[in-house]
């Protein structure tokens, strides 16, 4: 029998978003005063931006900075206190709302983007090497790039109001269909995130138990999630094709900040590298003491690692590796805990998994989870506040520059795990348990690498499908999923056809197409960097306390070359995959010791 699930001290932790706005009244008062500033940013600047000096492109810059936080922040609100109950139907209500106000701002203020896009080169570059306009230079640099792939005003128009009624309703159907849907397990009725957990449990009928009633409940889903699925590949598919864009990852990449070639580059790394998930999964096999590794069994602990971890200690462990550190990441991070800016608690009908949301400028990141008192949900904890220390010092950098690409963005979170790992590590003296802490390890380093680049191999081949045979089956996307996944895991783990329907969960495949591989990109990144931190120490340190800082106000690059990274040397990623082959070989030298002992 599996034990009950906990928020193990957790129960009470809920954010507080008072903040933001004590109530909702405020925030239409916002909206309507930000749906006047852009009338007004209208009326004093359209059709004049090719006449602009750098002074007055300067001052229409902050002009749009002001509405786009001030907007920014009652679309944080609501999207929040959604996400703590997507069943609330005043909550949904408010949360479209707000995202039809926000979406008739945004037409209102379209035409700068464009007219800046298509400002003759000249002027432009002029304006850009004027040092008046350095605070916003790489977002108005961005813009240009992109200007290949923008349409007409009206055109843009257009897509952005039907946004509104299309893949944005689409995903939040999909979240509040999933927010909603319970499973049965040994007669509980069990959310999403709390069935997940018990693929973590040392008991190998749970997990068949929970795998099957996982499976039950996704099967039950298998329709709507499979035309939710489709008709975002198809929107995607549309939108592509009008802003002729050569591939389905094209306009990832570009949002990403990052060529194709170095995309590329690290997905052959990785692919290529699929060996090592093969020989990890038989020495986990071996450990585990089965005959044979199945689907359900990838995240079996070893040993008595899935002990309950209070929240008193999980914060204490993770505040003192961020301390340790860097003094100043360690204040930021105890501001999260103390001035309520986390959710934590399990509730129903809250979204599932975790995330750290950079609000705007003008106030402070949030981070929501769900605690269930796991060693890995410690280091989910310590993951979003990477993201959220990253979030907090890049508001520096003003709207335009304080959010950073994808790939950049997981950076701080990976580091943060990597720090509270490496800790506990230290401390450890026991080899029993120094293996069981690197398999758990080992687990989330496939998990973000090797699976996340696998997903991508599936996105790439359903996208490809939906746009060259029409509307596809469940079968036939369940059948990309499993030969996607079965290329990875080259034979060392058996997939069951429980796990067919497994693709139709994962919210990223729809919130973000093509997002996936960005956490192999910074896992790998990761490995590097906390490699020179060990070479470095303080003077890392500090280099990477600025880095965050910096936020997106430069190519991903440039920004990472100044702590001595060359993401475009192709060497790079197989480099990063050696150091987790090198994870590997201690495991199973630690296997062996102990097995000979």
């Amino acid at each position: 029998m599996s034990k009950p699930v906990s928020s193990a001290g957790a129960e009470n932790i809920r954010w507080d978003l008072t903040d933001l706005y004590g109530d909702s009244d405020l925030l239409r008062t916002d909206l309507e005063a930000c749906k006047h500033l852009a009338e007004q940013f209208a009326i004093s600047y359209k059709t004049r931006v090719s006449a602009f000096d750098a002074e007055q492109l300067v001052e229409a810059m902050d002009r749009l900075a002001e509405i786009r936080d001030r907007a920014g922040r009652a679309f944080t609100y609501a999207y929040l206190w959604w996400s703590t109950d997507s069943g609330d139907e005043r909550r949904g209500a408010l949360l479209q709302e707000v995202r039809e106000k926000y979406t008739a701002i945004s037409t209102q203020l379209l035409f700068f983007e464009l007219e800046w896009a298509h400002l003759d080169e000249d002027i432009a570059s002029g304006l850009l090497e004027d040092e008046r306009t350095n605070r916003f230079r790489h977002h108005l640099e961005m813009q240009r790039i992109m200007r290949p792939y923008l349409l007409t005003e009206p055109e843009e128009k257009i897509l952005v109001e039907k946004d509104v009624t299309g893949r944005s309703a689409w995903n939040r159907f999909f979240d509040e269909t999933l927010g909603e849907a319970r499973y049965e397990l040994e007669g509980s009725l069990l959310t999403q995130q709390e069935i997940l957990a018990k693929f973590h449990d040392a008991d190998r009928q749970v997990r068949i138990a929970a795998a099957r009633s996982f499976t039950a409940g996704l099967r039950r889903l298998s329709r709507p999630l499979t035309y939710i699925f489709n008709t975002i590949l198809c929107d995607k598919a549309t939108d592509d094709r009008l802003r002729a864009y050569p591939s389905w990852i094209s306009s990832r990449n570009l949002s990403n900040e990052v060529d194709d070639e170095t995309v590329n580059s690290l997905i052959e790394a990785v692919t290529s590298g699929y060996s090592v998930v093969a020989r990890y999964y038989e020495i986990k096999r071996r450990i585990l003491g089965i005959e044979e590794m199945f689907d359900y069994d990838r995240y079996a602990p070893v040993e008595e690692v899935d002990r309950e971890i209070q929240w008193a200690e999980a914060r204490k462990v993770v505040s003192e590796a961020y301390r340790d550190f860097h003094p100043e990441l360690g204040d930021i991070v105890d501001q999260f805990f103390e001035k309520n800016w986390i959710d934590a608690a399990l509730a129903p009908n809250k979204r599932g998994g975790a995330f750290s949301h950079g609000a705007v400028p003008s106030t402070h990141p949030y981070i929501l989870m769900n605690y269930l008192g796991r060693v890995r949900d410690v280091q989910t904890l310590a993951h979003e506040l990477g993201h959220g220390a990253h979030q907090y010092l890049s508001r520096e950098q003003g709207i335009f520059h304080a959010d950073t690409p994808l790939t950049t963005a997981e950076m701080a979170s990976v580091f943060g795990e990597m720090l509270v790992f490496q800790r506990l590590l230290s401390e450890e003296t026991d080899d029993r348990n120094r293996l069981s802490m690197l398999i758990s390890k080992i687990d989330d380093t496939i998990a973000t690498v090797f699976r996340q680049v696998a997903m991508n191999r599936f996105e790439d081949r359903i996208h490809n499908a939906r746009r060259s045979e029409g509307e596809l089956s469940v079968d036939i996307i369940s059948d990309a999923w499993m030969e996607t996944q079965r290329d990875m895991f080259r034979g060392s783990v058996t997939l069951t056809d429980d796990y067919r329907l497994w693709w139709s969960y994962i919210p990223h495949f729809l919130h973000t197409p093509g997002y996936v591989y960005a956490y192999a990109f910074g896992e790998l990144l990761v490995l590097a960097l906390y490699k020179k931190y060990l070479e470095e120490g303080d003077a890392f340190s500090r280099a990477y306390r600025e880095l965050l800082a910096a936020g997106g106000s430069d190519w991903p690059h440039k920004l990472v070359s100044r702590l001595g990274i060359d993401l475009r040397d192709g060497g790079f990623w197989k480099t990063g995959v050696s150091a987790i082959e090198s994870l590997v070989d201690e495991a199973e030298r630690l296997s062996t010791a102990l097995d000979a002992a």
